[in-house]
């Protein structure tokens, strides 16, 4: 059968894998050996992202953040927010032009029909509101015609006086009667426009609800704003206003979306008012002015704005603005008019408080906290699909049992320590694989407990583990092929079988801040987990207790591995004390094999006296002293020292030394890279003696 592949272009639609939480949990693992603090190494994670299930980066919270930061600065780039003045100045210049061309116009036939020329004076008719008979029963032509000269002249004189500002002209158009039709429209859609923009600063969406304001609806509007300034009024006394009343009389004026609380209404037209105050402050000192001049008088009612002002000074008080008003620096060439530069401000503002919702999470806050809606419209579908895998990947360490809340924090589960216990085993025996490196491993075989794949001829004494297979071979072998096999006592064979001694070990851990700065402290830790998981999986019976020491020493349990850290407040290396607790935890265990494994970087520089401890660099006498006692006890005792040095000064050498030959146990020097190695393979070669009989 011929197989057809056919391979395209990534479109997104291609169906990609889940996530493994094998893998989630492996790439904070790094993060919690190195520092010891899970809310940390998630936090490490959701920053930084991780490679998906075919190789594929998933973004993090700094990716977000440069997306972010990189669309603000597009923006930036892009517009130019002077322009929206000249939007205003040719929209009014506009409007003057079309009247005055009107007027020329209406001059010239006016100046005809005073010559005596020929010429209708309908136009005249129309625009002095009178019809043709009432035209024709009124003064002569003549007289008509002066009089409509009179008005047009009238009226060019009116503009040409208008003041130079913008503000000026627009405040004295308000009170001309246009003589043009499209002229008087496009004043009007200039005058709306102004109007939208001063209502929207408090109230977004409110201007569709009550386009072209009849006097009903402008009564309705200042009946709202009077009712919301005495809810915040009462909330600011320290009462319970009734916003539901509220809201079931006024929610049709919201907008689709009305807020479902006094809360959420406050923050949406605090937004509202900091995008109109953060476009007011990105602009020069004089249009600046000029804009706050045009807005203030153009909703077209003294006590509406009166009651708008009110409304300010209240939102100030419950949520000033403070924290929400930003200049932006526009520093390009498109050109915006007034609306589009409000939109423009509520984008870069959904953008600051974007960023602050993400930084929080980066220090500690709760992804829940972002708003994904927001996300998804200030950035894309991509940025909002990597912000879901971001929360996905605590969801599925939950899921999967690795990971469970404790208040307000996560904590590791036991199935997730014995995993990372598992995982750091594996990557050992991986590396141990690749090397060369086993020639610790001493082997005799003999009598035991533990039954391997190899076979023996059974001899007297030997556990009766008969290889079938193998016997029969040894009898065709001897009389050759034939029915029925005859077996004679020397074709046994049986399976060899490995004496398995049990051990309690206690590891002692360098936990001074030495460790850390050489790097050798995570591999420590990966160490002490894959031994832990190493005894508890492979050899049961045998027990393994934790010591870290540094100033002072302690017991650590296993689930306290992942969260240890050096401690960088104190100084010393405390290898006295520590010695002293892991006798009286061995004293525990009469049979068996007894050992210490001690992980260190360098030689005892604290020793405990009277229950303090006593901390001196260079070593002093009595640490050394001290130390040495304590070495000696366990010599007596049949308690072995193995230690494993990550350096190799001549101080420390000499001092390591002394023990190996005071404890005839064996030294180390190692790297951190292959401290797994030396001690796994050391810990099995230890464990399984044959005996060859």
């Amino acid at each position: 059968m011929t197989w057809l592949y056919r391979y395209s272009e990534w479109d997104g639609t291609q169906e990609i894998p889940p996530l493994d939480p094998d893998e989630i949990l492996s790439a904070i693992t790094d993060d919690l050996m190195n520092f010891g603090d899970l809310q940390h190494a998630l936090r490490n994670l959701l920053q930084r992202g991780m490679r998906g299930p075919m190789g594929q980066r998933l973004q993090g919270l700094r990716d977000l953040l440069q997306r972010l930061r990189q669309n603000r600065r597009q923006m930036l780039d892009r517009y130019n927010l002077s322009s929206l003045f000249e939007d205003l100045e040719k929209r009014v210049q506009e409007v003057l032009d079309l009247e005055q061309e009107t007027l020329r116009r209406r001059l010239e036939e006016a100046e005809r029909q005073l010559q005596g020329q020929p010429g209708s004076l309908q136009p005249f008719h129309e625009a002095l509101g009178h019809s043709g008979q009432q035209a024709q029963e009124g003064d002569d032509a003549r007289n008509m015609a002066q009089m409509l000269k009179n008005i047009v002249q009238r009226k060019q004189d009116y503009l040409q006086n208008l003041p130079q500002d913008l503000g000026g002209r627009i405040k004295g158009l308000q009170d001309y009667e246009f003589m043009d039709p499209e002229a008087a429209a496009k004043f009007q859609e200039l005058m709306e426009m102004l109007r939208q923009a001063m209502l929207d600063a408090f109230f977004k969406d409110l201007y569709n609800q009550l386009a072209g304001l009849t006097p009903e609806q402008l009564q309705r509007l200042k009946e709202m704003v009077r009712d919301l300034n005495r809810l915040l009024s009462e909330k600011m006394a320290g009462g319970q206003p009734d916003y539901q009343s509220f809201l079931d009389k006024y929610g049709d004026l919201l907008g689709p979306n009305p807020p479902q609380s006094l809360e959420e209404l406050i923050q949406r037209m605090q937004q509202q008012m900091a995008a109109m105050q953060s476009l007011l402050d990105s602009l020069p000192p004089e249009m600046r002015r000029q804009l706050q001049d045009l807005l203030m008088d153009k909703v077209g009612d003294p006590e509406l704005m009166r009651e708008l002002q009110e409304l300010a000074i209240n939102l100030d008080i419950l949520a000033p603005l403070r924290d929400l008003e930003n200049q932006y620096p526009f520093r390009g060439d498109e050109t915006l008019d007034l609306l589009q530069a409000m939109r423009l401000m509520e984008h870069m503002q959904g953008l600051d408080e974007l960023e602050r919702q993400l930084e929080r999470v980066q220090y500690g806050g709760s992804l829940d906290d972002v708003d994904e809606e927001r996300l998804r419209e200030l950035l894309g579908e991509e940025a909002y699909q990597a912000f879901r895998q971001l929360k996905e990947m605590l969801e599925i360490l939950e899921k999967a049992g690795y990971i469970r809340r404790r208040g307000q924090e996560w904590e590791l589960t036991p199935k997730a320590i014995r995993r990372i216990g598992q995982k750091a085993l594996g990557e050992i025996y991986a590396q141990i694989k690749k090397s060369s490196y086993g020639k610790h491993a001493t082997r005799e075989r003999g009598p035991g407990t533990e039954r391997t794949e190899d076979t023996k001829r059974y001899e007297f004494g030997d556990p009766f583990h008969l290889h079938l297979g193998q016997t029969v071979f040894n009898a065709v072998l001897r009389e050759g092929p034939q029915v029925p096999v005859r077996l004679g006592k020397d074709d046994f064979e049986v399976y060899s079988t490995e004496h398995l001694s049990t051990t309690a070990t206690v590891m002692m851990l360098d936990l001074s801040w030495s460790m850390a700065l050489r790097g050798s402290f995570q591999a420590a830790k990966r160490v002490a987990l894959a031994l832990y998981n190493l005894i508890k999986t492979q050899f049961p019976k045998d027990v393994l207790y934790i010591l870290g020491f540094s100033a002072y020493a302690r017991e650590l349990k296993p689930e306290e591995l992942p969260y240890v850290r050096w401690d960088e407040s104190v100084l010393g290396t405390n290898m006295h004390h520590a010695l002293i607790l892991a006798q009286q935890l061995l004293s525990r265990h009469r049979a068996g094999t007894r050992q210490i494994i001690m992980i260190s970087d360098g030689e005892p520089t604290a020793h405990l006296e009277h229950g303090r401890s006593y901390f001196s660099y260079p070593p002093s006498p009595i640490t050394i002293r001290k130390t040495l006692q304590e070495v000696k006890r366990c010599t007596q005792k049949g308690i072995v020292i193995n230690t494993f040095m990550l350096d190799r000064n001549y101080y420390l050498k000499e001092f390591v030394n002394q023990i190996a030959k005071m404890n005839k146990g064996r030294v180390f020097y190692t790297t951190p890279d292959k401290l797994g190695q030396y001690i796994l393979v050391d810990y099995v070669a230890q464990k399984r003696k044959r005996v060859m009989g």
